[in-house]
This record gives structure tokens, sequence and C-alpha cells, in this order.
């Protein structure tokens, strides 16, 4: 049998997206939050000179993202605490406080090992190897260390941290202190029968200890710590007017980016190619970044406004309910690609008269295929409510739980009961047990 190979040429035409440099930076720039892309503007500036960037007068105040449906903001929290760090508040207390003296050096060698949660990270024994220091001399450091402001500071774990915040507060319950000492353990594992047994006290009189320790920090460094990256300006304000909503785009708060026509018409008169073939590229970088910077504003916008709509009641009614919403419902909508509307929510946030919303916080999945309404949120909220309108003497189980939603029309599991518990902050029904 004879074998041939032909040849043949033939021509196609297809169609592909080319992820060139420019669309990557495009992309990029509608997932920056409004800090990123003023620090990528002004980086520009410094590459580019015909482009001028004019600094936003903000209309609004910095703002902290809220996730509590309260009514009133408070403004005063809002403003950045330029404190001092937890070191530089240590020293300042020992050069105030203590003689120069060995002791003192050694409270200024076991400063440099407290953590930002102020807690002693080497032992004492380690401590003395290293400095030649006695254990009572390290000893001794420490004690001045821990006289020092925040109470509790200088702790080497939680118990000592606890006890130390204790020793210090007229206000403490009686035993609490001892209680700390002798059975943290026991105290810790709710063991209360056992402490009210050993001490003579009643089970109220435990719970009241356990109360008051409950708000004590864990972290009294932790205060100190900086304060930057916690503040942000929002990219939309919404505006309730006799029920009415309306979204603003804050645009004022992105730099104004303007092109340096005179310097630009000065080097145009140059005759060298280089010049000129120079200004080209960078007149064109400069509309190619103000046509990107207002098509992301654009997008934010129009996916903002999107969710606002669909979200209509979170702004209308006290209880802040959410009806289910996806990604995909909001790229159906607007069609465009599940992608974008995800890096448009994504690090951008809302302003309402109630507190200032991420935007990917108005997504939440419906419950079960055949509910249209119930949504992830509400199930949360249902959840909330029933835990504190529950006997504290007789907390409910969470399978108690799931029969009571159910009840109420959302049907979840147990172990969906159990999740949405844990993101709540809400203890098991053991531990909220309480001897009132």
């Amino acid at each position: 049998m004879k074998f041939e190979q032909q040849f043949s040429q033939k021509q196609s035409q297809t169609q592909k997206l080319a992820m060139t440099q420019k669309l990557q930076q495009s992309i990029q720039i509608l997932q920056y939050n409004t800090e990123d892309l003023i620090d990528y503007i002004d980086n520009k500036a410094l590459e580019n000179p015909l482009l001028e960037v004019i600094e936003p007068s903000y209309s609004s105040n910095y703002s902290k993202p809220r996730k509590s449906s309260g009514e009133e903001m408070n403004y005063l929290s809002q403003i950045p605490d330029n404190s001092i760090s937890l070191f530089e508040h240590l020293i300042d207390q020992v050069h105030l406080n203590y003689r120069d003296t060995y002791l003192r050096q050694l409270v200024l060698y076991l400063v440099e090992y407290i953590d930002l949660n102020g807690f002693l990270k080497i032992s004492l024994k380690e401590a003395a190897e290293k400095t030649g220091g006695s254990a009572i001399q390290l000893l001794d450091a420490l004690t001045l260390i821990q006289q020092l402001d925040p109470a509790g500071v200088g702790a080497r774990n939680l118990q000592e941290c606890l006890m130390l915040q204790t020793e210090r507060d007229n206000s403490a319950p009686h035993l609490a202190y001892v209680v700390l000492e002798e059975m943290f353990k026991e105290l810790v594992d709710r063991k209360w029968e056992k402490i009210a047994k050993n001490f003579d006290i009643s089970l109220s009189d435990v719970q009241e200890i356990f109360d008051y320790i409950q708000n004590l920090t864990p972290t009294p460094g932790a205060i100190y710590g900086a304060t930057e990256g916690l503040f942000i300006i929002p990219d939309l304000t919404v505006k309730i007017d006799d029920q009415e909503l309306k979204v603003l785009s804050n645009r004022k708060s992105i730099p104004e980016i303007k092109f340096q026509q005179n310097y630009f018409e000065r080097m145009e008169k140059s005759q060298d190619p280089e010049v000129l073939k120079y200004l080209k590229d960078k007149q064109q970088d400069y509309e190619w970044l103000k046509k990107t910077v207002q098509q992301r504003g654009d997008t934010i916008y129009r996916v903002g406004k999107a969710i606002v709509s669909h979200q209509k009641d979170f702004f209308l009614d006290k209880d802040r309910p959410l009806k289910p919403l996806t990604l995909k419902d909001i790229s159906e909508e607007l069609e465009i690609h599940e992608s974008t509307v995800s890096r448009a929510v994504n690090g951008k946030y809302l302003e309402t008269v109630f507190g200032v919303f991420e935007l990917k916080s108005f997504f939440s999945k419906k419950i079960g295929e055949n509910s249209n309404e119930s949504s992830a949120n509400d199930a949360k909220h249902l959840l909330q409510q029933l835990v504190e309108q529950e006997d504290k003497a007789k907390p409910l189980s969470d399978q108690k739980l799931t029969e009571l939603m159910k009840d109420k029309g959302i049907a979840i599991s147990r172990r969906t009961v159990a999740k949405y518990r844990d993101a709540l902050n809400i203890a098991g029904s053991s531990k909220r047990k309480r001897y009132d």
C-alpha cells in the first residue's frame, strides 16, 4: 500500500483577547482601592513630566468600616491616633522613673524583648545568660517593667497579664486575683462548681469574677500599634431623601490629572526626533491614565448603583436586611464579566449616615434551592436574636436553634448553625450558661 503525504495551506481567522501591558495595568487599576490608586498616580507623575497631579481636598473625613447597625456615627473615633509606639512609650517611662543604675540597664534590655502585644518574649534564664545578671536582678528588672503603663505589660503569659491588670484595679471583684492565680485553668474550663467550693463562694460570685475578667485586655500593648491603614476613603456615598436613595461618586477624593500643555508646547519646538518621540509617548501615557481612571470610577459607580438598587431595604430598614445577591446577578445586569464585578467591589467602600461598608459585604447567598428571599445574613440575624432572647440559665443547643429557625421559615442544618454561630463569635451553649 502506497503512503502519500499531502500538504496544503489554509487561512483561518479567529478572535483572541491579547493581554497587553496596558490592559493588564487597566485591570490592576480597577482592583486598586483609593489609597493604592493615589500612590499609583503619584508614581506615574514622577515618570511623566507632562502629567500634573492636583491633590484632592477631601469632602468627607477618613472613615472606619462599620459592621454594626448603629444609627449614630462617632466622627471623633475616625480621627487617626498618631501616638508613639509601645517601645517608645516604655523607654520614656523608664528614663523618667528610674535612676541610671545597672538595674535600669537590665530593664532597658528586657524592654527590647517585649512584643507589640506587650508580652515578654525572652525567659529570665536566657536573659541572665546573655547579660551576666543574676536571676534575682532580672526578676527585679521585670517587676519594674510590670509596674509601667499599660497595665499588664511585661507579662510572660495570659494568666500573668490578667493578674497584673487585676492587681492594679481597685474595683476588681473580691478574690478575682486569687482565683486567677490559683485556679486559672478551672476558670477557663468553666469548672465553676469546683472554684465555688474551693473558695466557699456562690456560683454568682464566680460569674461576677468571670464577667470582670472578660473586660480585661489580653493584649495590653496593642493600643500602641500603628494606626496607618485603619482608615479608608469611601468610593461612593448613599444619601436618603424621603425614602429615595441617591448614589453619589466620591471622585473628588481622587487626585485630578492634568496635562502640562505649556511645557509640551515649549518642548515641541525642538527639532530633535528623539525628543518629539518622547513627548508623543508621554502624551499617550497621560491620555491612557486619565481615561483608565475615569473608566474605573464609572465601573465602580455602575456596580455600586446596581447593588444599592438590589439591597434597597438595607438602607431603609433599621434591621438592615440583605437579599440574596451574587456577583453573577450584577454581571448579567450590567453585561460585564464577573471578575470585573469582583475587582470593582473588593476594597471599595460605600458611605452612609449609619456607617461605612465594603461593597462586597452586600453580596449574600440564598439559603436552600427553594428560597428566594432568605439569605445567609437573615439566618445570622435570626440566630443572634434567638441567642439574645434565650434563658441564660438554660442556653439553647445548636439542635434546638436549628429547630426554632426552621419554625420561623429558615431551614438550615445544625452544622450550618454552628458555622454561623462561630462567625458571629457566639460561644457554644455550655459556655453561654450564666449563674446570675
